[in-house]
């Protein structure tokens, strides 16, 4: 692990405090926990970001094969 320090307001101190004493858990724990969230949470947000951005960027090309009869080509054989 790498030491990270960050600073916290007074009522975000106490309320972590607070926390971590009915949780049985240390304070650095309950952080890296949230990072964690925060992470999983715009790494979701990031590939919708992608997603979104790519759907339809074929849709009017004339070079490419028409896939509905590639398709039913495949479903014959």
């Amino acid at each position: 692990m790498v030491r990270t320090q960050v600073y916290l307001t007074e009522r975000q101190r106490s309320e972590l405090a607070a926390i971590a004493k009915a949780m049985g858990k240390k304070q650095s724990e309950l952080i890296r926990e949230a990072v964690d969230r925060l992470i999983a949470q715009s790494g979701r947000s990031r590939r919708e970001a992608v997603l979104s951005e790519a759907a339809g960027i074929w849709k009017d090309r004339t070079d490419l094969p028409d896939f509905e009869e590639t398709r039913a080509d495949w479903d014959r054989n």
